[in-house]
C-alpha cells in the first residue's frame, strides 16, 4: 500500500500540476536514506536536469530525465508525492524537496512526504535495467489468460503470495489481490498451479477489473492519520475504500452471497475472503465462464 491504482493516480495528479517539462533547480534532502544514503551524489545527478516524462512501472513512479537517466520513487507504506507552492508551510515529514521551474516560468516544489521513512527516491542511470526484475504489467495488452496460465503452471506456491510477488506480476498488493481473488472465487491459499482453466480465466479478467475500478475511484485510502496513504498528495480524494468487496470487511456480509467475510494470515499477510464463494476445494465456477 499504495499499489498500482494509487501510483497511477499520483502520476496523473503530478502531470496536472505541470511536473512534466519542469527543470529541477535545487535539491533538499532531510533524510539521506530516502535517496540511498548519499544525498550529495543524488543532488549532483539530478540538479539542472529536466523531467521529460512521467510514467509508471509496477508500483514505481518513474521520472524520466532529459539525460536518459531517471528518478525512481517507491511510496512504500504511506509516502505521498505532490507538487506544492514553495511558500506552503512544511509538515516536518518532507524527506526530499526538489525545487522546480515549470514550463510556464513559475516556481514550485516536488515534495516527498514520508512519515514512516520507508519511501525511497533513487537515481537510476539506467532505469530499464533497474526495473528489469519486475514482472508483466497487469493492465498491458500482453496480460491475458495465456500469460497468466504460464505464470501459474506447475507452481505449488499459494496463489495469494504468488500474486504479491512483483517478479511475477508488477503492481499488485494486498488490497487488490484480495479483491481480485474474491471476483474470481478463488481461496487465497489455493495452490497456484492447481487452479482449473475456468478460475484462471476468471482471475485474468478480475485482476485488471479490480485495478481499473481502483483507478476510477482515485485509489484506496485507509484512514486520515499522518501515517495513512491519502491521495492525491494531501487532498484526500481517494474513495475506492467505499467500493471494496472483501478487503478489511471482516465480519461483514459478502456482497455476493451474504456469508460472513473472514480474515486469515497467508504468508504473513492479512487475507480477506468469503468462505462460501471462495472455498478451498470445489469453489463455484465463476459466473463469467459458465
Amino acid at each position: 500500500m499504495p499499489e498500482l491504482p494509487e501510483v497511477f493516480t499520483t502520476i496523473e495528479d503530478l502531470k496536472k500540476h505541470g511536473l512534466e517539462g519542469s527543470q529541477i533547480t535545487s535539491v533538499d534532502v532531510q533524510w539521506p536514506r530516502t535517496v540511498g544514503g548519499n544525498d550529495e551524489a543524488f543532488a549532483q545527478a539530478v540538479t539542472d536536469r529536466c523531467i521529460s516524462r512521467l510514467r509508471r512501472r509496477g508500483k514505481y513512479i518513474v521520472l524520466d530525465l532529459d539525460s536518459g537517466a531517471a528518478v525512481l520513487v517507491h511510496l512504500r507504506m504511506s509516502g505521498r508525492l505532490y507538487v506544492s507552492e514553495p511558500t506552503e508551510p512544511y509538515t516536518g515529514y518532507e524527506r526530499v524537496r526538489l525545487g522546480l521551474l515549470r514550463n510556464d516560468g513559475t516556481a514550485a516544489e516536488l515534495r516527498f512526504h514520508v512519515p514512516r521513512k520507508f519511501g525511497r527516491m533513487t537515481f537510476a542511470p539506467d532505469p530499464e535495467r533497474a526495473l528489469s526484475h519486475l514482472g508483466i504489467e497487469p493492465l498491458s495488452p500482453q496480460f491475458h489468460y495465456e500469460t497468466l496460465a504460464a505464470i501459474l503452471a506447475g507452481r505449488t506456491r499459494r496463489i495469494k503470495p504468488l500474486l504479491l510477488d512483483q517478479r511475477c506480476i508488477a503492481g499488485l498488493g494486498n488490497i487488490y489481490t484480495d479483491e481480485a481473488l474474491w471476483e474470481a472465487r478463488i481461496h487465497p491459499m489455493s495452490p497456484a498451479g492447481a487452479l482449473g482453466r475456468a478460475h484462471v480465466e476468471a482471475l485474468a479478467a478480475a485482476i485488471p477489473q479490480t485495478l481499473n475500478r481502483g483507478i476510477r475511484n482515485l485509489g484506496t485510502s485507509l484512514g486520515s492519520g499522518v501515517s495513512n496513504f491519502v491521495f492525491p498528495g494531501k487532498e484526500g480524494q481517494a474513495h475506492n475504500q467505499e467500493d471494496l468487496r472483501v478487503f478489511q470487511r471482516t465480519g461483514s456480509p459478502c456482497r455476493r452471497c451474504g456469508a460472513t467475510i473472514e480474515r486469515i494470515i497467508v504468508a504473513q499477510r492479512s487475507s480477506h475472503f468469503c468462505p462460501v464463494c471462495q472455498r478451498m476445494n470445489g469453489s463455484p465456477t465463476p459466473p463469467s465462464v459458465q
